[in-house]
């Protein structure tokens, strides 16, 4: 099993500020370090109300500055909205800093109003993307290219041999197919999709793709008492489940693992939110697949910065032992 981080930095009025959610964001990425975790997600999306992250490899700067072998994936990272030179400079730098240990999912993007904020026509944002993806090939490579009419050339070159790796991101039967195609590696929004990509990917001709690495929850709080923390927790979790359910309306296709909830109840009734004590977290892991992502969203919703570290904390003292005693994750690989 992996053990990855997960942030958005979306906050509600009622949540963490930002400064003292982005400076916990990096301490827990440098504790997570040094336990051996895999990767930390940083997510990206613009002119949110409540402060989404909209700089994530600024984010991923600053989480390379205190660690050593963690990854950071940058998922998903919008590309339709950045000018795709200057994409493939800030990423071979990023490369650079954090000697290859950058990732991206590149996104298409979904919500009308950026591509309105970037003056980008949403009805050509396949095209964008292609652009920006086909760019980054060619920048990579080391050599001069034909860009625009322009010959230009992006340096300094990647750590990475071609650059860092890319995944394709989508949550509908189309960005399944069009990763395929591409022989791009895949990393859906909902887990029904990859099927639909491997199949393709296999009748076009291409090797295997990586192993899919199964989210198995997208909130996990571990706490002594979940009577006592639900109320704490429950409207930051809320909040989260329901901006992500409404913004998967504008999609207009394809399905989310977030859905609404009005109530604790409801969410205590969703299969991918979790709030267990130490004993019920291990025995639960124990039914999980062995390719399964432990991913905590550890400030979700603008979470207070000592709840979020009280169940990191505890998942360090009371699960992750048992988990290695276990042989269920492997802190050197």
């Amino acid at each position: 099993m992996q053990l990855n981080l997960r942030y958005d930095m979306n906050s509600p009025r009622f949540g963490t500020p930002h400064p003292a959610l982005y400076r916990t964001a990096i301490e827990q990425a440098a504790w997570a370090d040094k336990l051996g975790f895999t990767q930390v997600f940083l997510a990206e999306h613009h002119g949110a109300e409540d402060g989404y992250c909209p700089s994530s490899m600024v984010q991923a700067a600053s989480i390379f500055a205190v660690t050593e072998k963690i990854n950071v994936h940058l998922s998903a990272l919008v590309v339709t909205m950045h000018d795709p030179l200057r994409l493939a400079e800030d990423l071979a730098v990023l490369d650079n800093i954090s000697n290859g240990r950058i990732w991206l999912t590149a996104g298409m993007g979904y919500r009308p109003h950026e591509f309105e904020m970037f003056g980008k026509d949403i009805t050509k944002r396949l095209g964008l993307m292609n652009k920006a993806l086909d760019t980054l090939k060619k920048a990579w490579g080391g050599e001069p290219f034909d860009y625009d009419g322009r010959t230009v050339r992006v340096t300094p070159p990647g750590v990475q041999p071609g650059g860092p790796k890319i995944y394709m991101g989508g949550s509908t039967e189309k960005s399944a197919l069009r990763a395929a195609k591409g022989g791009y590696q895949y990393f859906p929004g909902h887990p029904g999709l990859w099927d639909i990509y491997a199949e393709e990917r296999a009748k076009l001709g291409f090797p295997p793709p990586e192993p899919l690495v199964k989210s198995i929850a997208s909130f996990l709080y571990i706490t002594d008492d979940p009577d006592r923390d639900w109320p704490r927790i429950a409207p930051h979790v809320a909040y989260a489940t329901n901006t992500y359910a409404q913004w998967a309306t504008e999609r207009g296709t394809g399905d989310t693992l977030y859905k609404a909830a009005e109530t604790v109840e409801a969410l205590k009734a969703m299969p991918n939110i979790k709030v267990l004590t130490p004993d019920q977290c291990f025995d639960w892991l124990k039914t999980q697949p062995a390719n399964a992502g432990i991913n905590f969203h550890a400030l979700l919703g603008g979470l207070d910065p000592d709840l979020s570290w009280a169940s990191l904390r505890l998942f360090e003292k009371e699960v992750l032992p048992r988990l290695i005693d276990a042989k269920m994750v492997d802190l050197n690989q």
